[in-house]
């Protein structure tokens, strides 16, 4: 039964791994639609203003939590939500960059 297991588990593998990979529609300068496969932005990328708020209103309930305790941790995690949302979307918003595609 375990050597019909182990001759079993090669077909069941993936033959590509297209986690890492998404496929880009595009038209080419002769009006014809190609499709070329772009490599995905990493996790901190896509989920940037979710980490920097839960980071910032981490860090403020344990630094609340250490001055005043239960009550403090509250205030400071509202404090470090306030000042991380500040950071992210006022101080260092995205910077996302466009790809200029010349049509001929």
């Amino acid at each position: 039964m375990m050597i019909m297991v182990v001759g079993v588990l090669p077909l069941t593998m993936p033959t590509t791994v297209d986690a890492q990979t998404y496929v880009q529609r595009y038209r080419d300068r002769y009006g014809r639609i190609r499709y070329r496969r772009v490599a995905k932005p990493s996790y901190y990328r896509r989920h940037r203003n979710r980490i920097n708020m839960a980071v910032g209103t981490g860090a403020g309930a344990i630094l609340g939590g250490l001055i005043g305790g239960r009550r403090g941790a509250l205030i400071g995690a509202g404090a470090g939500l306030g000042s991380s949302a500040l950071y992210t979307y006022k101080l260092k918003p995205k910077k996302r960059k466009y790809k200029k595609i010349r049509r001929y």
